[in-house]
């Protein structure tokens, strides 16, 4: 595993370290097709990072698009993140959102944040306390989180359709083999399914083992057996979540591309006029 991630063990072992900032990214609401046996528990001194509803464009038209860099700067100092914070990020569903999390403040320049593997179910399971939210503390001295967008890591819906015709980089889409072939529906309702030209499909579930990432060299194999190594890689799903996880894995297997497609299928399929016949 490499220093992206962090282990349950290492989380114990550090929990007063100085400078050490937890964040709880569970989704605020049930996400469709997966729960979470742990929901209202929290690892202690964690602090609630509410990606959905604070660290989104709340204006944009398409599902968890990137917050300008003053929101997500205003939204970390209001819980007492700053510059020098180390930042250890999980969720409740072993690994599902908090990769968008660790992109985000990859993305937002700061670099010194890491994921960790298995999140809260692998905590439990290890035997480790846990805590209430209203044993959280929530009175946060502001912090001086600092935003420096680091905009090279957001792929936009031009370069995707530029892409079609020049193939400057391979898209690896996240969403499941049935969604990326177009033979199930996807969960917006008014949206076909199917795929981006020249892209290829590494859905997010492959990569995982009980909410876990599998080993670097299993990881490996996985890539090894859809891309070449030299190929520039953008990752993809149905909103811009999901991909974040497979982008992760590539760091563990590779340490390479940090390239979102944030606006991914939702985007591309709305404005590509790729909706239902009954919508």
């Amino acid at each position: 595993m490499n220093n992206q991630v962090v282990t349950t063990q290492w989380l114990a072992n550090n929990l007063d370290k100085e400078h050490l900032v937890i964040l709880d990214a569970s989704p605020v609401k049930t996400v469709s097709g997966k729960s979470s046996q742990v929901t209202g528990l929290h690892i202690p001194k964690s602090k609630i990072f509410d990606l959905k509803n604070k660290f989104t464009n709340q204006d944009s038209q398409f599902p968890n698009t990137i917050p300008s860099a003053s929101q997500f700067e205003n939204e970390c100092r209001a819980l007492g993140i700053n510059s020098n914070s180390e930042i250890v990020v999980y969720d409740n569903l072993g690994i599902y959102t908090s990769p968008r999390v660790w992109w985000l403040f990859k993305t937002m320049g700061h670099h010194n944040v890491k994921v960790l593997d298995g999140g809260l179910p692998d905590w439990i399971n290890s035997g480790m306390e846990t805590v209430k939210k209203t044993d959280l503390n929530s009175d946060y001295q502001p912090g001086d989180f600092k935003s420096v967008l680091q905009a090279e890591n957001i792929v936009l819906y031009k370069d995707v359709m530029d892409n079609i015709t020049s193939c400057n980089f391979k898209i690896i889409d996240a969403r499941s083999e049935g969604r990326f072939n177009g033979i199930d529906p996807e969960p917006r309702a008014h949206l076909q399914s199917g795929s981006i030209p020249y892209s290829a499909n590494i859905p997010y579930t492959t990569l995982l083992d009980n909410g876990k990432f599998k080993s670097q060299e299993k990881l490996e194999r996985i890539f090894s057996s859809q891309v070449k190594n030299d190929e520039k890689l953008v990752f993809s799903c149905g909103s811009g979540l999901t991909a974040c996880i497979v982008l992760l894995a590539s760091h563990i297997a590779f340490d390479n591309s940090m390239l979102l497609y944030d606006g991914s299928w939702t985007e591309y399929a709305e404005l590509n006029n790729l909706t239902t016949t009954n919508a």
